[in-house]
């Protein structure tokens, strides 16, 4: 139970509460360069979540056995030229920019060429975005934020899993969609107002991004409240 209680809480802070771009402000350029339409918008969004998906997985898994202290695969490379005791404390993560940054543009590759071959529309339609995405730090700050979760913390037992860090990259990947849509949508009505002329342009884009911001901060305590309403309360609690 404890597990579908994180699970849950993970998600709905990643899409709503700690929203990659209205929150963190990460992702913020292809957030403002294609939200000027829905459908790219939402294109986007999807490329987004299934890149940052791909990258979350790559990250876990090369973090887990190769990067971490005492990982699997490094200590057995290891072993062949130090003693156990100093492979085992061997710590890559020091690396972990770099490799992240390898494994985001791979999956940004598979998916430029699986757009490109089956939606040309689409694909033209992103223009110079779609490359971009390897430079997105919203899939960075997933991987580094996975990473953290994993080596960062004091009781390895509260390691994250797989499914913890997919979850937080596929809902992160759904709230950067969220706030796109719903900024495209925005930005479609305002082409037909009357802006005053200092404000067109980026000037009222920013101005909108952050009334968005604002109004995400309402779900503020939402993932806490949630917390405190499916876990049992602490034995020590109940005797009191």
């Amino acid at each position: 139970m404890n597990y579908i209680v994180d699970i849950l809480l993970i998600a709905i802070s990643a899409a709503l509460v700690n929203n990659f771009v209205l929150y963190y402000f990460v992702g913020i350029c292809p957030f403002i360069g294609v939200s000027r339409r829905v459908d790219m918008a939402f294109g986007m969004g999807c490329a987004v979540t299934f890149v940052i998906s791909i990258a979350a997985i790559l990250s876990w898994s090369i973090t887990v056995f190769v990067l971490a202290p005492g990982a699997l695969v490094t200590k057995w490379a290891a072993g062949f030229f130090v003693s156990a005791q100093e492979a085992a404390q061997i710590d890559l993560t020091i690396l972990c920019y770099l490799v992240y940054i390898f494994a985001i543009a791979s999956a940004v590759q598979f998916v430029e060429m699986y757009v490109r071959k089956f939606f040309p529309p689409l694909y033209k339609s992103f223009g110079v975005f779609l490359p971009l995405i390897t430079t997105n730090c919203a899939i960075l700050f997933a991987c580094l934020t996975i990473m953290s979760k994993v080596v960062g913390v004091d009781n390895p037992a509260d390691a994250w899993d797989l499914g913890r860090s997919l979850t937080l990259a596929v809902f992160g990947g759904v709230g950067f969609t969220i706030a796109i849509v719903i900024m495209a949508g925005i930005r479609e009505e305002l082409d037909l107002c009357d802006i005053p002329k200092p404000f067109k342009g980026p000037a009222i884009t920013m101005i909108v991004a952050g009334i968005l911001a604002m109004a995400f901060m309402g779900f503020t305590g939402v993932d806490s409240g949630l917390k405190n309403a499916l876990t049992p309360p602490a034995q020590e609690d109940v005797q009191k």
